[in-house]
Order: structure tokens, then sequence, then C-alpha cells
């Protein structure tokens, strides 16, 4: 509406000879891109209804052929407008779906358990996408805290339902079975049913990674097996641990070719300390000059704070360091590891675990 004032004003003020009455098109064309279609329209007819005053003031202005512009862009406008707003509704159908599968495949966060507290980070590198192959899940279990964090190989849908089969499968495994090990042959044996629908070509390109991590309820150590992830780092007030494997484990969807040898390290860890567990877009995001993100370096200058303090600060510095455009998908999840609250008497402690039984 400013540009048909603006535009009008200057051909009235203006010798008719500068014709900047042949701008007025411009007007409904630059509406159509914010506007329903019946807006659109009017502003197109009041474009018209000036130009045709205009014409009355000037003579020999060539009112009729800018009219007959007039006319067609508004046509045009209008069409264009009625397409966009069609394509705007069905992202927003999209995102719906796109929103129930990120329940699906993501549980909501933060979650508190008894001395530990997680706070999660998800960017998709795709700016229309909420998910992709990234996946995480955190379950409570008699056995302790078991957490679970991998990446898919490959983008799109196929990724996002080998991402949902194994964290399904991690959901009921990780109550189920007394070890890592047991848990991580579940999930081989659910990545390799679900690729079993892919072609035979396709299964080699198929792989996940995955990282499992359990907190015993008595605190002070960690169980980590390890199938081909980024290592997880330990901060504490005493310098920076990479929780690196002391033997590979296969990769899901690998173990027919490689073999089933799960390995389970355990470390130790007190009270204050920071965990955070992440996928391989943290350590690969680019500057302009190519260089990947200093993730070790990085978390040297942080100090053992709030795990949502410390993923918060992560966000951003991911983005600022790679310039707003991510290449590929980011999951992460810090884990604050504090003293398990000790019970007055034996029958208390015995309820608590009983709480924590599934």
């Amino acid at each position: 509406m400013i540009l048909t004032v603006v535009i009008a004003s200057l051909a009235y003020s203006t010798p008719k000879e500068w014709a900047f009455s042949r701008l007025l098109p411009s007007a409904p064309a630059l509406a159509a891109s914010m506007w329903p279609v019946l807006p659109t329209v009017l502003l197109g007819t009041v474009c018209l209804l000036l130009m045709i005053g205009l014409g009355i003031v000037f003579p020999g202005l060539g009112t009729w052929w800018t009219a007959a512009g007039i006319v067609a862009v508004t046509v045009a406008a209008a069409y264009g407008s009625h397409v966009r707003l069609q394509r705007e509704r069905t992202l927003f159908q999209v995102r719906l779906v796109a929103d129930a599968a990120q329940q699906v495949v993501l549980s909501p966060m933060p979650r508190r358990f008894d001395g530990v507290e997680i706070e999660s980070l998800y960017l998709a590198a795709a700016a229309e996408a909420r998910i992709g192959g990234d996946f995480y899940e955190v379950v409570d279990t008699r056995y302790g805290v078991r957490l679970l964090i991998g990446d898919v190989r490959g983008k799109g849908l196929p990724a996002v339902g080998l991402a949902a089969a194994v964290v399904n499968s991690f959901r009921e495994a990780a109550y189920d079975e007394s070890d890592l090990g047991s848990i991580a042959r579940r999930l081989e044996a659910s990545s390799t049913r679900y690729s079993a629908a892919f072609p035979p070509e396709d299964l080699m390109e198929r792989f996940t990674t995955a990282l499992l991590v359990e907190i015993p309820p008595d605190g002070g150590r960690l169980h980590v097996l390890n199938c081909g992830h980024p290592p997880p780092l330990l901060l504490s007030r005493g310098g920076l641990r990479a929780l690196e494997p002391t033997a590979p484990s296969p990769l899901l969807n690998l173990a027919d070719l490689i073999g089933d040898g799960y390995s389970v390290d355990t470390f130790r860890y007190a009270p204050g300390d920071l965990l955070l567990l992440y996928t391989d877009g943290v350590t690969e995001a680019r500057d302009r000059d190519g260089e990947f993100f200093p993730l070790t370096t990085w978390m040297r200058r942080q100090t053992p704070a709030r795990p949502r303090e410390l993923l918060d600060a992560l966000h951003r510095d991911l983005l600022q360091y790679s310039g707003g455009g991510l290449d590929d998908d980011i999951a992460g999840l810090a884990v604050g590891l504090h003293a398990p609250p000790q019970p007055l008497d034996g029958r208390e402690g015995t309820a608590a675990q009983a709480r924590h039984r599934p």
C-alpha cells in the first residue's frame, strides 16, 4: 500500500515524461507474496482506478497500456497468491506429521532421576525438517539410568524409519536385559530386520553408529558400550576425559559381517561431573575455511555447570562457528552426575528401588 501511494504521488507531482505511473503494476505483484487472493485483487483494482484518474489529469500518458498491464499483473498475482496459500497449507500438514514422528523418535526432555539430570539438543541440517537420522533415548530401569544416542547413515525417510526402529527396540530391551551387550544385540536384530526391506546392494550403506551408557543407581561409575560412535566427554573439575573404548564393537547392521563381540567399559566419575553425548554432526561442523569445530578444545574452556547451560552454549557457538549453516544433523545429551540421595533407613531404600522397577 505504501508503494502504491508513493508511485501515485510521484506520477502526479513529476512531469508526465518521467512516467512513474508505469510502476503501478508492481504493487499487486508484491502483494501476492504476502496477502490472500481478495486483498491482492482489491489492491490491483485501486491501482487501476488510480491509473485511470492520472490519465484524466494528464492526457497522453499511455493510460490504457498501463491499465492493461495492471489487469494482467493482478490476475497473475491473484493466481500466485492462491498457489502460495495452498502450499502453505500443505507445509503446515507436513509439519504436523513431522511433529508426530518426532514424538516417536525423540522423547521429551528434560529428565531428572535420583542423582542424574539430563537435557537434550537436536538440530536438523535441513531448515524445513524437524528430525533426521540422529536419535537419542533415556530410560530409568532397575539396573540404573540407561541412555542411547546414535546416528543412522543416510538421509530422508529411510534414515528416520531406521532410527525409529532402533529407538523402539531400545525402549523395550533396556528394561528387560541385564547388561548393555544384550541390549546391543537386540538393537542389531531390529536394525537388521528393518534393513531387510531394502535392496541387498543398499545394505552396506545402511548402518548405524550407537552409544549405550548405563549409570547404576549406587552412582560413582559409568558403563559404556560404543558401536563406532564418537566417544562421550566427561567434564570434571580436574579436567576433561574422552571415554574411549578399550576394544571396538561392531556398528549396528554389520554384526553379520564382522561379528557381534561387544565390549563394555567402566569409568569412574565424581559428583558434580558433566557427561556430554553427541553425534558426529557436532565435530564435523565447519567454518568458512573448512575447519572442523574443535569440540574437545571448546569443552576444556567450559565449567561443570548445569546440563541446559552447557547445551545452550554449544548451540550458540556451533551456529556462530558455522555461520548459521549446518551440513549434518546434530544431537546431544548433557548429563549432570550428582550424588544419589541416601535413604534414611533400609526400608526406605527398598521402597526407592521398587519405584524404579518397570
